[in-house]
């Protein structure tokens, strides 16, 4: 097995590092920082597919890149659950979450300026990759928390078995790597 894995993305090529994730899995690591025009052309694609929202939701820090850019395409405002509070949000809501990608446990958090952004709201949650969907299960559970209405769930690549789901939208499967 090579150290990459070559795919496209929203007709664009890319390779991927390969990193292991355990002494069983290998994952392809997507990271789209720095890369504007993957981040471009993966919002405009993911809006074509998107249902009708009034606010995106992403989470810190990987998903803002994409949470910006398909609101600045479409003209919505976007809100960013935070990994930690800081000193200018007010009575925050709080979730906690495990991801594949992260040692440890996290909490996200939204203040009550953004809670109100997402309440009586269409939401549409963005991410960059889907795969155990445990962020996923954080950012709806803060949406559903602070009174929004999920109208859809999308992430440029679904991995491994989230790639088998029907209650997301996403442009590409990225496959797990078994050793």
């Amino acid at each position: 097995m090579s150290n990459t894995y070559k795919m496209t993305i929203a007709g664009l090529e890319r390779e991927l590092p390969i990193c292991p994730l355990n002494d069983k899995i290998d994952i392809a690591a997507f990271v789209m920082f720095s890369d504007v025009e993957l981040t471009v052309a993966a919002a405009e694609q993911l809006l074509k597919k998107s249902p009708y929202f009034d606010v995106i939701l992403t989470a810190e820090s990987k998903g803002i890149p994409l949470g910006y850019e398909m609101a600045r395409q479409s003209g919505k405002p976007y809100v960013v659950a935070r990994k930690s509070v800081k000193l200018y949000m007010t009575d925050p809501i709080a979730v906690t979450v495990k991801s594949i990608t992260t040692a440890a446990e996290q909490t996200l958090y939204l203040s009550q300026e953004k809670v109100e952004m997402l309440r009586d709201k269409k939401v549409l949650i963005v991410d960059d990759v889907i795969s155990t969907g445990e962020s996923l299960n954080a950012l709806e559970k803060l949406a559903t928390e602070a009174g929004g209405d999920i109208t859809g769930k999308s992430a440029v690549l679904a991995e491994g078995d989230a790639a088998d789901r029907k209650d997301i939208i996403f442009l590409e499967k990225l496959p797990l790597f078994f050793k």
